[in-house]
């Protein structure tokens, strides 16, 4: 009954953060102030100020983690619902989608080559433009650490959702296929969601953009970790 209750807890104090986080962006729609990020940030220091084991806060965070599947297929039906727009345009979409994969890989080979980072982060930091699911199955497969690559696959769905804003805004891009495509190939669902803001076409790109690289993307990894980094 007591572990219930923390459950119970848990869950409600998360929901009520996020919440909170969302209100407040919708106050001030700054890209930093996105809710996944601040929601992040204020769970962090009350865990840490509370002197809360995360152990402890998974008890009931597990639960909301379970959900990020069936929230990942419920990005399906606006899909659906752009599917004529969505098919004309598919060899551009095609084409931006493996070169943003493409890009996101060999960036990271240069840097890790560059920072002399060690293998196992290597292999950890490959699948990070991958939904988590697919990423932390492709990270055990090339022997990463699915544990890392989980963090690696948030961080980069939040830079990509506070800064992709800006960089569209400095390189003065428009293109409603050019944003969708951009934040699913490289931020997968919290991009996604940021899309969602763009519009309803921008954001099915999006989403089936990060599902195209859930495709191809663990192809390529396994066949990148076979030829070279095995």
């Amino acid at each position: 009954m007591h572990g219930t209750l923390i459950t119970m807890i848990i869950i409600i104090a998360t929901v009520l953060v996020y919440l909170g986080m969302y209100l407040f962006y919708r106050r001030f729609p700054q890209p930093y102030f996105l809710p996944v990020f601040t929601s992040t940030i204020v769970i962090i220091f009350f865990l840490k100020t509370a002197g809360i084991p995360y152990e402890v806060y998974m008890t009931g965070g597990q639960w909301l983690h379970h959900l990020l599947g069936p929230a990942v297929v419920a990005f399906a039906y606006p899909l659906y619902k752009q599917r004529e727009t969505i098919l004309k345009h598919i060899r551009p979409i095609l084409s931006g989608v493996i070169a943003g994969f493409l890009t996101g890989i060999v960036t990271v080979l240069l840097f890790s080559k560059l920072l002399a980072v060690p293998k196992e982060i290597l292999l950890s930091l490959i699948p990070k433009s991958l939904t988590t699911p697919i990423a932390i199955e492709v990270s055990a497969q090339i022997e990463g650490l699915p544990s890392l690559t989980a963090a690696f696959v948030i961080i980069a769905g939040l830079t990509g959702a506070i800064f992709g804003p800006l960089i569209f805004k400095w390189f003065r891009i428009r293109s409603t296929l050019g944003t969708g495509v951009a934040f699913g190939s490289a931020s997968h669902a919290i991009g996604t969601s940021k899309a969602f803001e763009y519009g309803p076409l921008a954001g099915s790109l999006s989403s089936l953009s990060m599902t195209l690289s859930g495709i191809i993307g663990p192809v390529v990894c396994v066949i990148l970790f076979k030829l070279f980094l095995e």
